[in-house]
């Protein structure tokens, strides 16, 4: 097709749901239907048509048909509220008000500014008589009608994903009514939404200025300065939140979450123990201690929590895979057969359902049922990829980015300069590369602290991008290259500075946030002394392991095997950049290597670190830090061959996986088993 034909369709598509737009609001129904099909006969995945017909045939009663249709809608868009909600009103319209209501609540938990479904769940909570449901129903009404329809409108198509528009009409709206407090909330949703932090902080800041007694507000404040790694200053807020809202267990709550994120474990289980004894039925608080538990190696109390959890809310599915991400947990026959139950269910959350399909693959894999496994880990990993919207191509170009701009001449020009601190070891690679055994080993080791996944770096780099809400694109990693001297060690110190919080007394300390790998030259720019080490374990394993785990946040390429491929191949690659500009700055440590000579590779680690052998390293397992990701319990056991080899019984499912990665990165005996 050239380029007049393309134009020429595109004008008429645009003239014809114009035209059927028109006809829906003069409840012209049947002409509306007629110039929907016309443009889904060229277009059949039109998202706002297919909304559009369905709508149009449900006022035709045509309920099979638009039924048809909002089906057809959401498997293209599964996460669009006004979907769900269009499927309630198809129900209620053919008179099943209890099957309505469970797609109202899908709408809800989707899109919470949905006025039409909050108040068809509220009249159906009141015929039912669920008091609790019912005055929540009626409080999120209250506060959605009391918005100016403006507000209202941009709160509905942000939880749509409309970001543009929602900024664009909420600025416009400000600007009119600059002390807006819900509208500055808004806009600072929107540019946390877009990554934009520094946005969102101002927004707020001077949002709870106006209205300092709006807890919600002050909340929403203290988690963008949480995710701003301003730790001091999350604590302030919360603890006012507390001070102004005593008996309030949500703030509470959050204040235990703040307490663990500066490493005080225990602390915050006291904290949570103080609203489970004024709410003994608080299923979260019961999870959040079974965390806090699990941080702390104590595996048995924290299986309790957990159960305690489900058996308050058995559609609770962060209680069930918390259980199955403890890697030791063997489920019963009831509690697996629940699980299946529960995920069966039409009316269970995506988020739920995500937690179900993970925590399910590890019960079955865990008893031999690995055809069942993989068809649940198909299943949360496509609810995840579905609501993530990952892109290869938006990654190469990122990763290739630092390739163009990084080179020799780069650093050449550069020359020396930044923070002359040798306090940083960075921990880096792919998630489940065995990043987390070698910060084990070292931070056994009394020279070094073990801390986090800090996201200083990626903060820092966030910081260079100089991009805004406003439609400026941001220039990092070029941005780099007009950094002067003091501006490299100003940001080393800031990072220094920022982190002292995570370390007591020793004079190094790891930071494992996988992915630094893709700012090593910004590392290196501002910590020229910092040491890096690649953790690295074989493709298959690496990659097959990440689509098995459920990640907390971010880590959006593991949720598809192609997409995990492509990614460590970009890994790769770029790491071998690094390998070439930087040479013998990097130090790669492969995890096959640490499993069949640990003694061996814990001497070239520590000599490498320019630090004494310690036994302690050795025996790491017998230490009691705080461990917090998916792999601390693994880790508190002696090195073994556990976890290798561990997508061999999914071989026939992995063939995505293997065409997707460089075939010189693997064995050809595994590619000969996979094809």
């Amino acid at each position: 097709m050239n380029n007049n034909e393309f134009n020429s369709d595109a004008a008429s598509l645009s003239v014809d749901l114009s035209e059927a737009r028109q006809a829906v609001k003069e409840n012209r129904f049947q002409d509306a239907l007629d110039l929907f099909e016309i443009i889904l006969e060229t277009d059949p995945d039109h998202i706002d048509s297919l909304y559009l017909v369905s709508v149009s045939s449900r006022y035709l009663k045509k309920f099979d048909e638009s039924r048809k249709y909002i089906e057809r809608l959401l498997f293209i868009a599964p996460d669009m509220g006004r979907a769900y909600q269009e499927l309630g009103h198809i129900h209620r319209d053919m008179g099943n008000l209890a099957k309505a209501a469970i797609h109202y609540r899908q709408a809800c938990e989707l899109n919470p500014a949905l006025l039409a479904s909050w108040n068809s769940l509220y009249k159906y909570f009141v015929e039912s008589k669920n008091k609790p449901a019912a005055d929540h129903a009626r409080e999120q009404i209250e506060k959605l009608q009391s918005l100016p329809p403006a507000l209202l409108y941009i709160d509905q198509i942000m939880n749509e994903g409309r970001l543009g528009i929602a900024e664009t009409q909420c600025r416009a709206f400000l600007k009119k009514n600059p002390t807006h407090t819900y509208a500055m909330s808004l806009l600072s949703e929107i540019a946390n939404r877009l990554g934009y932090f520094d946005d969102a902080e101002f927004l707020l800041e001077k949002a709870v200025e106006f209205e300092p007694k709006d807890g919600e507000l002050r909340m929403k404040y203290a988690q963008i300065l949480r995710k701003k790694q301003k730790f001091a200053k999350t604590m302030e807020q919360v603890n006012i939140l507390c001070d102004q809202y005593p008996d309030n267990h949500t703030y509470q709550a959050q204040k235990a979450s703040e307490v663990m994120q500066n490493g005080g474990h225990e602390e915050a289980i006291k904290l949570l123990d103080n609203i489970l004894e004024k709410n003994p039925y608080n299923f979260s608080t019961f999870t959040s201690k079974g965390h806090a538990q699990k941080t702390l190696g104590q595996t048995d109390r924290a299986i309790h929590s957990y159960q305690s959890a489900y058996k308050i809310k058995p559609d609770h599915g962060e209680a069930f895979f918390s259980l199955a991400n403890l890697k030791t947990y063997s489920f019963s026959a009831n509690e697996l057969n629940g699980m299946r139950d529960q995920v069966k269910r039409v009316d269970l959350s995506l988020r739920d359902k995500a937690y179900f399909h993970f925590a399910l693959a590890q019960a079955c894999e865990s008893i031999g049922e690995f055809e069942e496994a993989f068809i649940h880990l198909e299943q949360g990993n496509k609810i995840k990829n579905d609501q993530s919207k990952y892109s290869i191509e938006r990654m190469d170009a990122e990763l290739n980015g630092q390739i163009d701009v990084c080179d020799e001449v780069f650093f050449n020009e550069l020359g020396s300069g930044g923070s002359d601190t040798k306090d940083p070891i960075f921990i880096l690679g792919l998630p489940r590369a065995g990043s987390t055994l070698i910060e084990q080993i070292l931070a056994s080791h009394s020279m070094i602290d073990g801390t986090l996944e800090l996201p200083n770096i990626l903060s820092i780099a966030q910081s260079l991008r100089g991009d805004d809400i406003y439609g400026k694109e941001g220039n990092y990693p070029k941005s780099m290259k007009s950094l002067t001297l003091e501006q490299r060690e100003s940001l080393g110190k800031k990072y220094i500075d920022e982190t002292k919080m995570h370390r007591k007394d020793a004079p190094m300390f790891t930071d494992k946030m996988p992915n630094n790998f893709r700012h090593i030259g910004l590392i290196h720019l501002i910590m020229p002394n910092a040491k890096i080490i690649d953790a690295r374990r074989y493709p298959l394993d690496c990659c097959f392991s990440m689509f098995k785990q459920l990640f907390a946040q971010g880590q959006e390429f593991s949720y598809g095997l192609a997409e995990a491929g492509s990614y460590y191949n970009s890994y790769i690659k770029l790491m071998d950049h690094w390998d070439k500009v930087l040479p013998n700055k990097i130090l790669r440590v492969n995890n096959e290597d640490v499993i069949d000579d640990l003694e061996g590779q814990v001497k070239r680690m520590l000599d490498y670190l320019e630090l004494p052998f310690e036994e302690e390293c050795i025996s790491f397992y017998e230490t009691t830090r705080s461990v917090r990701t998916a792999s601390s319990e693994q880790v508190r056991k002696p090195v073994n061959k556990e976890g290798m080899a561990r997508w061999k019984p999914y071989a026939k499912n992995l063939k995505p996986l293997v065409e997707s990665l460089n075939q010189d990165l693997l064995l050809p005996e595994d590619i000969s088993m996979i094809n």
